[in-house]
């Protein structure tokens, strides 16, 4: 999505499963959390390991969703990148070439010294919005850049 100044990816179709996901793994442990109570061998499961069970659950499909935070902002001054548990800002002066590398999972912002970050927000797996989303950073650092 490009506004008259600002560039703003998210990847698309990892937020699409992730989401399903979380939901599927609420569901499945409240059911299992539910449904404990007294088997066949013996074992009780009182209400706290039920709670416990539906909140784990909870837990684990907050996990799955740092999977949708992955984001990428930039304009005509420099780029901020958001992946799951970092985020970091580079001025295009700083940004040597934006590259999307033969077999990768996602783009990546060369840097200086042979270093680079990771651009989780551009996803091989989102195929066209990948390609089009490279484009539209490239265009940002070449101008920013002349």
């Amino acid at each position: 999505m490009m506004t008259a100044e600002t560039l703003v990816l998210r990847p698309k179709k990892i937020r699409r499963v992730a989401w399903a996901c979380a939901v599927g793994l609420v569901v499945v442990f409240t059911v299992v959390g539910l449904l404990l109570g007294n088997t066949p061998t013996g074992v009780i499961f009182r209400t706290s390991d039920q709670i416990a069970m539906i909140l784990l659950g909870f837990l684990l499909a907050g996990g799955v969703l740092l999977l949708t935070r992955p984001r990428v902002t930039a304009d005509a001054s420099g780029v901020d990148v958001r992946n799951v548990v970092t985020s970091h800002h580079y001025d295009w002066n700083d940004v040597l070439s934006v590259s999307f590398p033969d077999g990768a999972a996602w783009a990546r912002l060369e840097l200086p010294d042979d270093e680079y970050i990771s651009v989780m927000a551009v996803q091989a797996v989102d195929r066209d919005y990948a390609v089009s989303s490279v484009r539209a950073l490239r265009e940002l650092h070449k101008a920013a850049r002349a």
